[in-house]
């Protein structure tokens, strides 16, 4: 469970344990945006808090370490599997967030290789997930992050299924899932600290601002900002509804994607110079020291 504090709602995800000692494997979006984490290990039945290890945006997916765990049931993914269209499957999670044992949902693979775009309401952005398996299991809100299983019951991919906040570009009767085989990498990478340009290790870097494509708002290029939080760094320097930002460090930022993509490579304490055009338009820069804000 993960309690967006900011947005006052909830979100439930599921995630696969692959190590005993906690650390558990999901969709960036089921921790998209909380300020708390809590996981039950539904082997022993107990709750877990949990903090974020890291994640990568592009790829859907977020390590997860579980406080005080030990012992847990593990599970592997297969990754290297051949996978085929046709080929048996089922999703297991924890459909509707209902809790309990796992939720299945059996079907079969009927496409590879897709992508789809999902859409963050929370920061405005965007990202292009590509890759995916598509099956015709009815993969549901709560299942994100849990394990796509063969007929051999091997994991050959991680659910993902749009959720609070979170919306996917496609038809309602699609289900997608991550090849285990990218899971693995981006596991391997978060577990071993190693950054990308896609991978985010640690806390998340927070100016504190909602922000849409500039020319729905304004006819000056840019993140146009919707919301300030109150108290944030962006409320701090001033920032207003109506402003546009339009660079970070003197890179340009055309949209909320390349905002989202700028910060993700900070963290918080770090110092920006941001620039932006005010709602009178002129345009403005000064240095803005970074919040830490919720994850993912």
């Amino acid at each position: 469970m993960s309690e967006q504090g900011l947005q006052g709602t909830e979100a439930a995800g599921t995630g696969i344990v692959l190590t005993s000692d906690g650390m558990v494997l999901t969709n960036n979006h089921v921790i998209n945006g909380a300020t708390s984490l809590s996981a039950v290990d539904i082997g022993n039945g107990r709750t877990y808090s949990a903090s974020v290890i890291g994640y990568d945006r592009s790829h859907d997916l977020a390590l997860v370490r579980l406080h005080g765990a030990s012992g847990l049931q593990t599970l592997s993914l297969a990754a290297g599997t051949h996978v085929s269209v046709g080929d048996a499957v089922t999703a297991l999670g924890n459909a509707g967030g209902r809790g309990g044992q796992p939720s299945q949902a059996a079907g079969s693979v009927t496409a590879l290789d897709q992508r789809i775009t999902a859409t963050d309401e929370g920061s405005g952005s965007s990202e292009q997930l590509s890759g995916l398996i598509q099956v015709d299991a009815q993969i549901q809100a709560g299942d994100s992050g849990g394990p796509l299983v063969n007929a051999q019951g091997q994991v050959i991919g991680i659910d993902t299924a749009a959720s609070v906040g979170y919306q996917f570009q496609s038809a309602p009767t699609e289900g997608f899932a991550i090849p285990a085989t990218q899971a693995q990498a981006t596991a391997e990478a978060i577990a071993a600290g190693h950054a990308s340009s896609s991978v985010h290790i640690g806390a998340t870097a927070w100016l504190g601002v909602g922000v849409g494509t500039a020319n729905q708002y304004s006819a000056t290029n840019g993140a146009a900002v919707v919301q300030v939080v109150p108290d944030s760094p962006a409320d701090h320097l001033g920032l207003i509804a109506g402003d546009v930002i339009t660079s970070v460090d003197g890179a340009s930022v055309p949209d909320p994607n390349t905002l989202t993509a700028l910060l993700g490579q900070h963290h918080p304490g770090d110092t920006v110079t941001l620039g932006w055009t005010d709602a009178g338009g002129q345009a403005q820069t000064a240095r803005v020291v970074l919040g830490t804000g919720p994850a993912g």
